[in-house]
């Protein structure tokens, strides 16, 4: 499946590269930082697309080094021409980069594209201290009910694995992390260009997740969760 990065397939489906959902993708990872109180001088985003998310949390946090690390060549080549004095971008798998190590490492909606995630998970533990993921609950009971919103998530975005918050939470603990700390993020009603459907869901997903916030994501989906791990 990797293939579809490397080729221009993914890039084909997809020719933003999902740039328009980066600021809010920045502003929560941002939120998990500052809620912890992370001190670092160093962050990297495994996975990094065009490099917008970086871009704004350089923006954030401008006495850092930011860098990126990214294997679809089409994405590398829009991120790098976006790169500053404290932001810089790399066509690698990080993976084989022995020395590479940094404060906080970001890993936002990738795993669930990765064929071997668990080895990939587990690969990452020594590339930082803190890792940060963001990841999708595609599993729920309305989109098991419906079907179609999870094959079509593997038809047009690549989405190999389908995880609701025990099992992506279970999956981090099982790669030997600690989990620091979680929150849902409300993906389906707050990022941009959502489908009708998405739409017609979003009022009940506000109305009830105050109300139960475990129940109505595992009922409703339309979250993801963010994850600081150690």
């Amino acid at each position: 499946m990797e293939d579809i990065y490397i080729s221009s397939q993914y890039a084909d489906l997809n020719p933003t590269w999902h740039e328009e959902d980066s600021p809010w993708k920045a502003d929560q990872i941002a939120k998990i930082i500052d809620k912890n109180r992370l001190k670092f001088s160093s962050l990297c985003e495994v996975g990094c697309g065009t490099g917008e998310i970086l871009l704004n949390l350089a923006r954030a946090y401008p006495s850092a080094k930011f860098e990126g690390y990214e294997v679809a060549p089409h994405a590398y080549q829009r991120a790098r021409l976006k790169s500053t004095g404290n932001v810089s971008f790399h066509l690698k798998d990080i993976l084989q980069e022995p020395d590479a190590h940094f404060d906080v490492l970001v890993i936002a909606d990738v795993i669930e594209h990765v064929e071997d995630y668990i080895s990939f998970i587990k690969g990452l533990r020594t590339k930082g201290r803190y890792k940060i993921f963001h990841i999708p609950l595609d599993l729920s009971v309305q989109s098991v009910l419906r079907g179609w919103p999870i094959t079509n998530l593997r038809k047009n975005v690549g989405h190999l694995h389908y995880f609701f918050k025990d099992t992506a939470l279970a999956t981090i603990r099982d790669c030997g992390y600690s989990v620091v700390d979680y929150a849902y993020t409300a993906s389906r009603i707050e990022l941009p260009k959502q489908a009708f459907s998405s739409k017609l869901m979003s009022l009940p997903r506000k109305l009830l997740f105050p109300l139960n916030p475990d129940l109505t994501v595992r009922v409703l989906g339309g979250y993801s969760l963010l994850v600081l791990a150690e």
